[in-house]
């Protein structure tokens, strides 16, 4: 049997990679795409033309700018790559292989997504946030159309799938998915957060929402819609330690696993920096007694926790973009819509205040159980950009969905109504 790299390099023809967001991690993906064998970035697209062309400039790419599907097409035809401000030119086109949805967008990013696999390209989704609120409704387009749709390799929730499916193949059960976080400051906000997002040259809003934990709740609600798991408590445990490996000293694993089932987590400040973690269980003595004596200490038994030290992004996301087309197989998808990530007050809020999404001034998201939803349905922190507060809000308050004036017929709400119809 060929290794996954030496069937690829036996390939006739090279995969046609594009890529639509060209931010920091969108221009790692095309570099990617360009150091891969047998795979072409064949057409970028960015909303800031110039940032694109910047990105092709700096890999040493020659480009051609194009507004319409003839000149696109053509382009790719010559060799050269497509440069659009029209991330759905893109998708629309028959000569590219895969998509990577790498915006920071919500709904177009699920229509970016929509047609590009209606046109006959598999999908990789690197906007966690598009994946969270409507993958359910992707994942079904993606069976109609028989093509692939994926999360992006190379970040947290894909790592920890790796992790997952070693550990089940080991014959351990799952208990717990975690996240090791560097820092968390719930009350961050782009002002404050801004001397440390311009040295890593990020936008100030999407850095606060990676400080304030948001993020990470989004990307542990991914894992969970996928692997099917809950959280023990809203916003997870997220206890501080210098070790991942002191987790047994905070939870008492057996009794939340007992009461809840399978979960997600995370820990803070730990080593390894950047890496994640999954614990499984056992029963089998052999088992325990061989793992005893290897010198890794991996936990006192029948829990074990098993960790991988990092995570390299865009440098890995070409894993899931050969397995695609070479196996047809996606490397994680929502099976469920178990989790979403809910809006808390960072601070006192008043009637007639705006509430500001991601990462903004208003509002940190924490993780919940949609089991929990049915009484009083919280707001959706993905959903939570620019919506008046009808009531006052104190700090730390969950807000309601009836606490904001919101349109249940807006396309971004109806296609969450149609995601969660189809993954209950």
């Amino acid at each position: 049997m060929a290794t996954l790299l030496e069937r690829l390099n036996a390939r006739p023809t090279d995969i046609r990679v594009a890529v639509v967001g060209i931010g920091s991690i969108g221009r790692c993906l095309v570099h990617q795409a360009q150091l891969t064998p047998r795979m072409r970035p064949v057409a970028i697209a960015d909303l800031h033309v110039d940032k694109a062309v910047q990105c092709a400039r700096q890999l040493g790419l020659p480009f051609e700018i194009v507004d319409s599907p003839q000149g696109l097409d053509a382009a790719i035809e010559r060799g050269v790559l497509a440069i659009t401000g029209d991330g759905l030119l893109v998708a629309a086109s028959g000569r590219v292989d895969v998509f990577f949805e790498a915006t920071n967008a919500l709904l177009p990013a699920a229509g970016h997504a929509r047609t590009a696999l209606r046109h006959g390209q598999h999908v990789v989704m690197m906007n966690f946030e598009a994946d969270l609120m409507f993958g359910p409704v992707l994942v079904a387009e993606a069976r109609t159309q028989g093509r692939v749709y994926t999360a992006s390799d190379g970040d947290q929730p894909t790592v920890i799938k790796r992790l997952v499916d070693d550990i089940r193949l080991w014959g351990f059960e799952l208990v717990v998915a975690g996240n090791i976080k560097g820092y968390h400051d719930a009350y961050v906000n782009p002002t404050t957060i801004a001397p440390e997002a311009d040295k890593r040259g990020l936008d100030h809003k999407m850095c606060s929402s990676y400080t304030d934990g948001t993020k990470l709740c989004v990307e542990m609600a991914v894992v969970a819609n996928a692997l099917g798991l809950g959280t023990t408590k809203p916003g997870m445990h997220g206890h501080r330690m210098r070790h991942v490996l002191q987790i047994f000293d905070h939870l008492d694993i057996g009794a939340l696993w007992r009461a809840h089932g399978p979960f997600v987590d995370y820990v803070v400040g730990a080593e390894p920096k950047g890496g994640v973690f999954v614990i499984g269980h056992t029963e089998s003595e052999l088992q325990r007694h061989t793992l005893a004596w290897y010198p890794p200490d991996l936990g006192p038994g029948p829990f074990y926790l098993f960790y991988r030290p990092y995570h390299l992004g865009a440098i890995e996301a070409m894993n899931c973009v050969v397995e695609a087309v070479l196996d047809g197989s996606a490397r994680l998808q929502p099976r469920s819509m178990r989790t979403n990530v809910y809006a808390y007050a960072k601070k006192d809020l008043r009637a007639g205040d705006r509430v500001d999404g991601m990462g903004g001034y208003a509002a940190f998201g924490l993780i919940e159980n949609l089991a929990d939803q049915q009484r009083a349905p919280g707001l959706p922190i993905c959903l939570a950009d620019d919506l008046v507060l009808r009531r006052d809000v104190k700090q730390d308050e969950r807000i309601q969905l009836d606490d904001v004036d919101w349109q249940p017929a807006a396309p971004a709400f109806e296609l969450y109504r149609q995601a969660i119809a189809l993954g209950c």
